[in-house]
C-alpha cells in the first residue's frame, strides 16, 4: 500500500535527512520526499499498520530533524 502525506520542513537538506529517516523505519518498504511539493511517499510492507509505521516514521524524523513536521 502507498499513500502520501504533507510534510513541512525548511530545506532540501532537512528533507533529504527526513527521507533517509523514514527508509530505515521499520514497516516501511519505500519512502520518498518532494521537497519543492513538501510531500512524503510512502509505500508500506506487507501487513504494515500504516498509522502505527507513521508515528514511527514521525519520531525517526524529529530525531535527525527536530523541526521538521508530518501531516497524517
Amino acid at each position: 500500500m502507498k499513500k502520501t502525506y504533507k510534510i513541512d520542513v525548511d530545506c532540501a537538506n532537512c528533507a533529504s535527512k527526513m527521507e533517509a529517516a523514514a527508509n530505515k523505519t521499520a514497516g516501511v518498504k519505500e519512502a520518498t520526499v518532494n521537497f519543492m511539493a513538501l510531500k512524503m511517499t510512502v509505500e508500506f510492507e506487507d501487513g504494515a499498520e500504516p498509522k502505527e509505521v507513521m508515528k514511527a516514521v514521525a519520531k525517526n524524523c524529529k530525531k535527525v530533524e527536530d523541526d521538521c513536521e508530518i501531516f497524517f
